[in-house]
């Protein structure tokens, strides 16, 4: 079932576009991040999707349509800051949540369970940590059970610990058969929580697809040897190199995965030449991202 799916959905504060012609679909059970640096237009594409934001042109649609008017009652959100009340407990601050959901059976010893606060359940808000007031708000999102659960940079601003402890919740929560989409500049998290991507920059959605899709297969590898000049003739006219450069005194190329260091370490000593640095990686999402989003400059 596709979750959500957006038509050329646009905003523009005066002469900012921040939001252009953005089309892309989100199917039940993916945990999408949408992934690009500040300013990008993640928030204002968030906020029109969940009506909170007046769209300038275009259309989106949620649930292909069949909950009709009642679509967001099946969402729940965290975007920015979680705001609650300092001087009350879990318990209390999350049934106020209910009441204004109009939620009748919140669950909430449930949800605080689900993220590691049930502990703390009576313990102040103002004596949480910035993690544990951020796992509390998703834990108001969940309230009424929803379909669909809306995260704008859930990470922001926490120490890694804090970090470690919401990408669990996350992880946790999508395994219940959840369908998330959080927006985030950091590109470790993308990677490691989510399942698809789509890259914005400037408001422009440069690319989208499952996280694997985005990362190519191909291998980066750094080399150098004691005479650079032969390494590189030897190198450059090889069909499973499809990028070389040069750069302080070594040689970064692009490779097929299936183009193994050993092999290439063994075409340079039937060549004579001695290699005095040999490493391969393989691709990132950071360096996909950067790659993507430099094109799009």
């Amino acid at each position: 079932m596709t979750v959500l799916e957006t038509k050329n959905l646009s905003k523009n504060y005066g002469f900012i576009k921040a939001v252009k012609n953005l089309s892309l679909k989100v199917e039940r059970g993916q945990i999408l991040g949408i992934l690009g640096p500040n300013g990008s237009g993640k928030t204002t594409f968030l906020g029109m999707v969940l009506d909170i934001i007046k769209k300038d042109s275009g259309s989106y649609t949620w649930f292909d349509g069949f909950h009709g008017d009642n679509a967001r009652k099946h969402l729940g959100a965290l975007l920015e800051t979680p705001n609650f009340y300092p001087y009350k407990h879990a318990v209390d601050n999350l049934e106020l949540v209910a009441h204004i959901k109009k939620v009748n059976n919140p669950r909430i010893d449930e949800l605080l369970e689900i993220v590691n606060l049930a502990h703390r359940k009576k313990s102040p808000f103002s004596s949480y940590s910035l993690g544990m007031k951020q796992r509390l708000g998703i834990a108001g999102a969940m309230i009424g059970n929803p379909d669909v659960l809306i995260f704008d940079e859930p990470t922001n601003g926490l120490d890694p610990q804090g970090i470690a402890e919401v990408r669990k919740t996350i992880i946790d929560i999508a395994n219940q058969g959840k369908t998330i989409i959080m927006a985030s500049h950091i590109l470790d998290e993308v990677e490691k929580v989510c399942t698809h991507v789509s890259i914005i920059k400037n408001g422009n959605l440069l690319a989208s697809g499952t996280v694997g899709s985005i990362i190519s297969d191909d291998i980066q590898v750094e080399i150098a040897a004691t005479h650079l000049d032969s390494l590189k003739t030897m190198l450059a006219n090889d069909s499973r190199i499809s990028k070389l450069t040069e750069k302080d005194g070594k040689l970064f190329l692009m490779v097929d995965e299936d183009f193994s260091t050993a092999e290439i370490n063994q075409m340079a000593h039937n060549n004579g030449i001695t290699l005095t640095h040999l490493v391969a990686k393989s691709k990132s999402l950071e360096s996909e991202f950067l790659e993507i989003t430099n094109k799009a400059k």
